[in-house]
């Protein structure tokens, strides 16, 4: 698997990401999201992802403090360090990340 997020226009792409499904990425998106933001010293970020049942579960997460999924104890450490203002959904045609990502392999 490959991820990438992008933050303030620049594309930033995860390759190696191990095996997975569809969510598996969405998850390492919003993960990976989180880390740069941390590195970067952002706070207060908007996240935005294409799977809306991902998207679901992060919000869940965030308002109940836990999460289902292997995922979900990762993303909610960096997210005590880097609070996100909200997870919102986009279509898949509107995401930028998807985006960069589809550049890397034209068709």
């Amino acid at each position: 698997m490959e991820v990438a997020v992008v933050i303030r226009g620049v594309a930033h792409v995860f390759e190696d990401c191990g095996c997975g499904t569809n969510s598996d990425a969405e998850w390492l998106a919003l993960i990976h999201a989180l880390e740069v933001c941390r590195a970067q010293g952002l706070e207060h970020v908007e996240l935005i992802g294409d799977a809306v049942e991902v998207v679901r579960q992060a919000n869940r997460a965030l308002r109940d403090g836990h999460g289902v999924g292997r995922h979900a104890a990762r993303f909610l450490a960096l997210a005590a360090q880097v609070r996100p203002a909200r997870i919102r959904w986009i279509k898949r045609q509107q995401n930028l990340a998807g985006i960069a990502l589809a550049a890397r392999h034209p068709r």
